[in-house]
């Protein structure tokens, strides 16, 4: 696990190794011991160790007297719609969202259902690291868990009500990744009218993610010909679209859709997105066309919305998948991203195939390289020389981006340039490099 104890997206590591029930107790614990009153919504994906976790980090907050409400699986834009409109001081997602099932991940959610900031996470972190003594209550002033048999409605709600379009007639596959959605999406998709079927239903706690869903969405590709796919990850943070004809439809053609059409209403805020330095360059030079401005963070969510909120942009994301809506969430949220794509579809009668021609997308490598210590990346003087020297031959035809990964051990070397050929060249040497400095 990285040495700071909250990464990108949380606390993460492989389950019952890394992310232990003592440590998930004590997680509890500290991060209970901030709040004032309770209480703390807690959900989780469909992981084997989710309930050991969940259930070891409500202990840790029932044992310093807060309560807890557990909703059980459920999407974490779910939870994060529903902390913000239920009362509840803090929320709490056990999820390794994306990353195979072995892992997980416990992130926690301010009262408003956005992800704490750095210096919060940092004071719970140090209150863990102090240890007891602990806030010890007895008797009727221990936490307790509170069952919440409405909160699936209450989100499909939330989420359809005033919906303008019906999607009758429009032909819908979900591939829900045998994770959170796997109840909440076809549901809401069947509510509002679609002609839809579904694959990634059948979670057993080992399959999530697993040859299916947004992070491979070859197998929607397959079972999706003539209709538009949809496929969540996870814990359904995350969307990725495939069109009519079989072509994947990733966050970068996604906000461009959505960000084009809200700019043609007049209802783009500031006519700004946010996305990350991931993004392709296909998608910043069309949205300069658009005269939409595009504003750059680094990846992660925690960064777009930081920079949402400053700006007073109300899109913006990353090419995952990950989609912010600030007008209307405080997280992202793949089955409102597919609402809102699925209105463009309505509004304008269009097929996928055509709305996603928005942009051109540069072939874009993406090298993950297992290394020993990613730390050590900012020192590894041959990988920048090489980087370097690369930026100065494409010039504004291409990008070159190095970074080490915030929940693994891992250096993503990303390439985009005007062909394969040259992507792929460039991409496997800068990796090598990589390889052969870091371990």
């Amino acid at each position: 696990m990285a040495d700071r104890l909250f990464g990108t997206d949380g606390v993460r590591g492989v389950a019952n190794r890394d992310l232990t029930p003592d440590l998930a107790m004590a997680l509890g614990r500290a991060a209970a011991e901030s709040l004032p009153v309770g209480p703390v919504l807690v959900g989780r994906d469909t992981r084997r160790s989710g309930p050991m976790l969940s259930s070891a980090f409500q202990a840790g907050v029932h044992s310093v007297g807060v309560d807890t409400v557990d909703v059980g699986v459920f999407p974490s834009g779910g939870i994060a719609r529903l902390v913000a409109s239920s009362g509840a001081e803090m929320g709490a997602v056990v999820t390794a969202s994306h990353n195979p099932a072995p892992d997980n991940g416990i992130k926690l959610l301010d009262r408003h259902g956005f992800k704490l900031d750095d210096a919060a996470e940092d004071a719970i972190a140090a209150r863990l690291a102090g240890g007891a003594p602990w806030r010890a209550p007895v008797g009727h002033e221990v936490g307790t868990a509170m069952p919440d048999a409405t909160a699936e409605s209450r989100y499909l709600d939330l989420l359809a009500n005033g919906y303008p379009y019906a999607l009758k007639g429009i032909r819908l596959t979900l591939d829900c990744a045998n994770g959170a959605a796997y109840r909440t999406a076809p549901a809401l998709f069947e509510r509002l009218g679609a002609d839809m079927s579904a694959i990634g239903v059948t979670p057993d706690g080992t399959n999530i993610n697993e040859g299916c869903g947004a992070t491979d969405p070859k197998a929607l590709a397959r079972a999706a010909v003539g209709s538009i796919g949809l496929a969540f990850d996870g814990d359904a943070d995350r969307l990725i679209a495939v069109d009519e004809g079989g072509a994947v439809v990733d966050g970068d053609v996604i906000m461009a859709v959505i960000a084009r059409h809200l700019h043609q209403q007049g209802r783009l805020a500031r006519d700004t997105v946010v996305a990350t330095v991931m993004s392709n360059l296909g998608f910043r030079k069309a949205m300069t066309a658009l005269g939409i401005t595009v504003a750059e963070t680094k990846v992660g969510d925690r960064y777009v919305l930081a920079a949402m909120r400053q700006l007073g942009a109300t899109v913006g994301g990353e090419q995952s998948g990950h989609v912010i809506f600030l007008d209307t969430a405080p997280a992202g949220d793949g089955l409102l991203t597919a609402l809102r794509l699925m209105e463009v579809v309505a509004a304008t009668g269009q097929p996928l195939t055509e709305l996603r021609t928005v942009m051109t997308s540069y072939p874009q490598v993406l090298r993950n390289v297992r290394v020993a210590d990613r730390s050590g990346l900012a020192d590894a003087q041959l990988v920048w020389d090489e980087v370097a020297a690369v930026e100065a031959r494409l010039g504004d035809e291409g990008r070159v981006l190095v970074r080490a990964s915030g929940t693994e051990a891992l250096v993503r070397v990303m390439v985009e340039a005007p062909d394969t050929d040259t992507a792929n060249e460039v991409a496997g040497r800068i990796a090598d490099l990589v390889r052969a400095e870091l371990g």
